[in-house]
């Protein structure tokens, strides 16, 4: 029977909701209640004065900080994604003058010069969790030789249609045995994180990732989503206790 479930709460991300904190202080309270709920790591991206996701280290400091103080002790893991900085050499130049480290970065597989943004963090001390979205981030990821310095592996398909066994498989059967976080994006969330925790592996929700719970009600905020979450860890254990007996 599990007895740990690591669920990671994502708070934010590019998502319009009225309870998605972009201010440094909005997250680190989005953070404290998300932890509060059961949550044990918080993923967050940063925000400039506009309003406009940032890596850049002024904007990112602030909210470590802000965080650390609220939550202390729990494991912040921050974005690295191409989707805020697109060019691979200025995504670079902007994370290597990042004065403030987190605990963790996400770093997709499937984005160009991915590698060396892993090795230079790597390099300073951050946990990688490798984020894997397809197949084929899958096989890059195999093929990099970053594995047994990463800390954990994130399977994360963008819909129903990808297969989170695929991306599964392909790393099992490449000898890897990192810890695994499952989750998905809108209804396809929930579905993730029971198959996951049926086989025994992380989760991460929140509201970069589903604004909706299991029931199709809306949620209020993250930590409505992370009590939900919980629920389910909850039943799985009860479930696979059954099974023990």
């Amino acid at each position: 029977m599990q007895t740990f479930v690591f669920l990671q709460a994502a708070l934010n991300g590019d998502r319009v909701h009225p309870s998605a904190p972009r201010s440094s202080d909005a997250i680190a309270v989005a953070a404290r209640e998300a932890v509060n709920e059961g949550a044990q790591s918080v993923h967050v991206h940063a925000f400039d004065d506009e309003g406009r996701e940032t890596l850049g280290g002024v904007a990112c400091a602030k909210v470590l900080k802000a965080i650390q103080a609220a939550c202390p002790g729990i494991p912040i893991s921050l974005t690295t994604s191409a989707t805020i900085v697109a060019n691979p050499a200025q995504r670079f130049s902007v994370i290597e003058a990042w004065s403030e480290m987190p605990d963790l970065v996400t770093a997709n597989q499937g984005e160009s010069g991915i590698v060396e943004l892993c090795e230079l963090l790597l390099s300073r001390g951050v946990g990688i969790e490798a984020g894997l979205l397809t197949a084929e981030d899958a096989k890059a990821f195999v093929r990099s030789g970053l594995a047994d310095r990463c800390r954990r592996v994130l399977i994360e398909p963008l819909d129903e249609d990808q297969d989170a066994a695929a991306m599964e498989d392909i790393v099992v059967r490449a000898g890897i045995k990192l810890e695994q976080v499952h989750h998905g994006y809108g209804m396809a969330c929930w579905k993730v994180n029971q198959r996951a925790l049926e086989r025994g592996h992380g989760i991460r929700t929140g509201l970069e990732d589903i604004t909706i719970l299991p029931d199709g009600q809306p949620a209020r905020d993250n930590a409505d989503l992370v009590r939900a979450a919980m629920r389910l860890v909850q039943a799985q254990r009860l479930r696979d206790a059954d099974l023990d007996r």
